[in-house]
């Protein structure tokens, strides 16, 4: 048998040879170094993947793994590799679901962070979870006065633990009217709006349409709050026909803008001009309409025409939305520069972060960001309260035509002289 050689310890104080065993015993009960694993940090998503709201979602998948790939083996923080888990949970397009899984995802999950976008009726339950459960949250993809105001927010005081960035009302509403400006009307409105967080605050009197519409010459018409998957439009119809409407607008779900053309044709009432929030901001739905969809207008987010790149990967607006194409066939929709732009704060942030685990100090990281995004530069502090930041905001119409059934063309960017027009703006044909 082959004896094992013991190292002599002549020469060695009694002393150092009890110091050098005692070291080894402590060695042997602790975790070697080399080995240990650094505390994964978990990143909580709410989005609407299936309900009326899914074209909201239809890039989530492509995004995750585009960052998952970004990542890698984790975020650096503090010299140390954190591995990063993005746990995903489905709102089902249901304000009460949406508040249940984020209540999930703090409560069961520990997340350290909130990731959530995709209209108010996702945003807000999410962020009233995380308020109420002192949770970082980054929201977007909701005009920020549904999102603050709904939410019973203060000026004077704002939130702690949200925040979020987009554009506001006073952006579509400009947008909306320098595309008007250019057909010719009789500037007589319809309004289309819902009995939810949107299309009561485009609706409110006070802080959406009527006032800035009116300054501008215009009438607005509105026959009241209708509700989400009406399946008969015809009131609404019937009134903007009795009152010349040449122009209609208003926030509405993709499949109730499909109901109300649909019907708007068959009742011969055909408005000059059609912008539409939330509807007609995917290829989708667009494409359900036929060739019903031509020159219909909508406010423009983001596209591959915006002249920022991502933080994250470095790639262009213009590489992100081609690379969705190259991986799913389907033609760019606008979400997917803001579910992107939201990893690209999130992964800011965290490398910012003093102390992962402490809540507070992820919050107050989130709070500092000052970066260059692929939907454009966010940083807190000159917003219109101090928990939103805004990006910028451009208008277009959807055309017949090119590499899909239709094309979505910058048609004005007077709110945004940056991003490139693509075409003149058409009355409806």
């Amino acid at each position: 048998m082959k004896k094992t050689r013991i190292p002599s310890t002549k020469g060695l104080s009694r002393r150092t040879v009890m110091k050098a065993a005692g070291a080894a015993a402590l060695a042997s009960a602790l975790p070697f170094p080399a080995l240990a694993k650094e505390r994964v940090i978990k990143l909580g998503y709410v989005s609407p993947q299936t309900g009326p709201l899914a074209p909201f979602a239809e890039a989530d998948n492509f995004t995750f793994d585009m960052v998952k790939k970004a990542i890698g083996d984790g975020v650096q923080i503090g010299g140390k590799t954190h591995p990063v888990e993005i746990v995903v949970k489905d709102s089902q397009s249901n304000p009460n679901r949406a508040a249940e899984v984020a209540a999930d995802l703090i409560n069961g999950d520990k997340i350290d962070l909130m990731l959530v976008g995709n209209t108010p009726e996702t945003t807000n339950p999410v962020g009233d979870q995380c308020e109420v459960n002192e949770v970082p949250c980054l929201s977007s993809l909701a005009p920020w006065q549904p999102w603050f105001f709904t939410r019973g927010g203060d000026p004077a005081k704002g939130f702690t633990w949200t925040y979020h960035y987009f554009w506001g009302l006073e952006d579509i509403i400009a947008v909306f009217l320098n595309m008007w400006d250019k057909v010719p009307t009789n500037k007589s409105v319809g309004g289309l709006f819902p009995n939810d967080g949107d299309g009561n605050a485009w609706g409110d009197a006070e802080r959406g349409f009527p006032k800035p519409l009116a300054a501008k010459g215009y009438t607005l018409h509105d026959p009241g709050r209708y509700q989400n998957l009406s399946d008969d439009f015809s009131a609404q119809i019937s009134a903007f026909k009795k009152d010349s409407c040449e122009i209609v607008t208003g926030v509405v779900i993709p499949p109730d803008w499909t109901t109300f053309w649909k019907q708007a044709k068959q009742q011969g009432f055909a408005p000059k001009a059609a912008s539409i929030g939330k509807a007609l901001l995917f290829p989708v739905a667009i494409e359900a309409l036929g060739d019903a969809g031509n020159n219909l207008s909508s406010e423009i987010w983001w596209s591959p025409s915006h002249p920022f790149k991502s933080s994250l990967t470095g790639m262009s607006a213009g590489d992100l939305a081609g690379a969705y194409t190259a991986a799913t066939g389907k033609q760019w929709t606008q979400p997917i520069g803001f579910a992107h732009s939201l990893f690209e704060v999130a992964v800011d942030t965290l490398k910012r972060t003093e102390d992962i685990g402490d809540r507070k100090s992820v919050l107050d990281a989130l709070t500092k960001t000052k970066l260059d995004t692929v939907v454009g530069p966010i940083a807190w502090g000159s917003g219109p309260v101090k928990n939103v930041a805004k990006t910028p905001l451009v208008g277009g119409q959807w055309r017949l035509g090119g590499q899909f059934k239709y094309d979505l063309v910058i048609t004005s960017n007077e709110t945004a002289t940056n991003i490139p027009v693509g075409g003149d703006m058409q009355p409806i044909a």
